[in-house]
């Protein structure tokens, strides 16, 4: 990244203009102080109540995106140690939260927090979006990381690394040829998945700045893009989801995805499989880490004091170093990145000289019409809903649950690119109802679930072997291929076994289409060894239907489509 965009703010003058600011809100305070005694005397001169002061705090309620979970734990707990105080005297502390970036923008929003540390400036545009006035303050970064695509070193080798720089091309060529190679990045509702998105655009319009409207509408760019997206395999939540699932699965669950070069540096520390960073030779964008204090209206100085405080803190020489061990860059240029106790280096997958070409962030209209653009793009999706209707599931509400989350999921499926199908269960499948193109049939498939009653015993294993079945003989290669289950996954009547149809899919996903199984388990009876073996055997996940996962749902599982 050029130096002129990493450079931090001189910590001495930051500090010294904190001083001085310091001083200002002493000098403030105390004649505030003054004022209000003054008001006083006059209100009980006239026989009037004293009025309460306001509640004062220097606590900020902090959320921060999940790629940098330990490190913002170490941060916060050394901060919050050390004590600091405001000039009144009043404790500074942080109440840090872990949150996705859509979340973080949305509880912003709602006012419920006072600070946020999303994993890119993106984040910022969004929530004031709208807005009569600007929520998002002061700003600050202290850390970045360029955005990369992870390979394993076998297959960065194949494509020609390191002797070569490897690019978008290779990739487009690679996934074109192998219908066995399977890369990933995650939807643009994650930095790293619209920053990637963004640099495919680049790519596209063979250009490094200044992407325009006209590149998104010129119809070379757009075929280059949804050529690329064609290949996806799948998209994903995110890329701590991403990293958590190459970890447990390791080198059969994708040759290639999108993240941040600290994440190919955290793998390599975990597994004694290796991936490599490859910075695309067309040019990267990078996750910037941003610090920033929302205007609620219930800020106090006291507050601000703390942001300031813990941005100061962040920027300190001590702390720069403790981020760079986490293996991001610091924004302190005198820490210098191949230091021999810097973690960026090629030992770790990573390259401390590269990328070489930085790519221009672009203006907000233009990153929403990219978001728009590449939901035109990607691949569509065929999706199979799997609602268990058996006796079990009428205890304790279950299906009733169910059908709310289901009736719910169809409401919230957008577009009418996505095809959706539904397949009731008991004894055995009924009634089942292939997919279609949402828009001409979501309402009648909301009256079937409404519909839904409880009775007879559990096929479940019957009745995802009849929608993978069924995705198998459609063969649509060009669309992302998902099963969603619902049930308490107690099978008792099925005509097939796990083990047989766990090979059969596994086996099948490599040949033929493959499918993605998420199951969601309701109750404390689930059966989770049923619903993992189904789930991890294609990449998806089994959850528990807790309130906050059914609320998410369509969230969650669109980031897949």
């Amino acid at each position: 990244m050029p130096k002129n965009k990493r450079a931090p703010k001189n910590p001495a003058l930051n500090k010294a203009n904190g001083c001085a600011l310091l001083a200002v809100v002493v000098v403030v305070i105390g004649i505030g102080a003054a004022m209000c005694g003054i008001a006083g005397v006059f209100m009980l001169l006239n026989n009037d109540a004293s009025a309460t002061p306001a509640p004062q705090t220097a606590t900020l309620d902090l959320a921060y995106s999940p790629e940098k979970d330990a490190l913002m734990q170490d941060l916060v707990a050394r901060f919050n140690k050390a004590n600091y105080k405001t000039p009144s005297g009043l404790p500074m502390k942080i109440n840090a939260t872990k949150l996705d970036a859509a979340d973080i923008v949305e509880q912003a929003r709602a006012g419920k927090f006072t600070a946020i540390n999303p994993d890119s400036s993106l984040w910022l545009a969004q929530i004031d979006a709208g807005l009569d006035r600007p929520l998002v303050g002061e700003a600050t970064r202290f850390a970045v990381t360029p955005v990369v695509i992870a390979m394993w070193n076998e297959v960065a080798q194949v494509l020609g690394h390191p002797q070569k720089q490897i690019g978008w091309k290779d990739l487009l060529t690679k996934a074109r040829s192998d219908p066995n190679f399977k890369w990933s990045h995650p939807s643009t509702s994650s930095a790293s998945g619209l920053l990637a998105t963004l640099a495919e655009f680049y790519a596209g319009a063979n250009k490094t700045r200044n992407l325009t409207e006209d590149d998104l509408q010129n119809r070379a760019t757009l075929d280059y893009v949804a050529a690329l997206e064609k290949t996806v395999r799948y998209y994903g939540e995110g890329e701590a989801a991403t990293i958590d699932q190459v970890l447990k699965s390791g080198r059969s669950y994708l040759d290639a995805f999108i993240v941040s070069e600290q994440m190919v540096i955290y793998f390599n520390t975990k597994s004694a499989q290796k991936l490599v960073a490859i910075y695309p030779v067309e040019g990267t964008l990078w996750q910037d880490h941003p610090l920033a204090l929302l205007e609620q209206p219930t800020l106090t100085n006291d507050q601000r004091l703390t942001y300031r405080r813990l941005r100061d803190f962040l920027l300190a020489s001590e702390t720069q170093k403790l981020i760079l061990q986490a293996g991001y860059r610091p924004v302190d240029l005198n820490l210098r990145l191949d230091d021999p106790a810097s973690p960026i280096k090629t030992a770790n997958g990573v390259d401390p000289a590269q990328p070489q070409t930085t790519l221009q962030m672009p203006n907000p209209a233009i990153i929403e019409q990219v978001q728009a653009v590449w939901y035109l793009a990607k691949r569509p999706a065929n999706i199979y809903l799997i609602a268990d209707t058996s006796g079990s599931m009428g205890e304790q509400n279950k299906l009733t649950q169910a059908v709310d989350a289901l009736n719910t999921f169809l409401d919230q499926v957008q577009g009418d690119r996505d095809r959706v199908g539904l397949v009731p269960f008991s004894n055995r499948v009924y009634n089942a109802v292939a997919p279609q193109d949402v828009s001409k049939q979501r309402a009648a498939l909301k009256t079937q679930v409404s519909g839904l009653r409880a009775s007879g015993q559990t096929a479940l294993l019957d009745a995802v072997q009849y929608a993978y079945d069924d995705l198998q003989k459609r063969n649509e290669r060009d669309r992302i291929n998902a099963i969603l289950v619902m049930t308490d996954g107690i099978e008792n009547s099925s005509q097939t076994n796990l083990n047989a149809l766990a090979q059969k899919i596994k086996r099948t996903n490599q040949t033929g289409v493959p499918v993605v199984i998420f199951c969601i388990g309701y109750g404390n009876d689930a059966d989770w060894n049923v619903l993992n073996t189904l789930a991890e055997t294609t990449g998806g996940f089994a959850r528990r239907a807790d309130p906050e996962t059914i609320r998410k749902l369509y969230k969650i599982l669109s980031t897949y489509f």
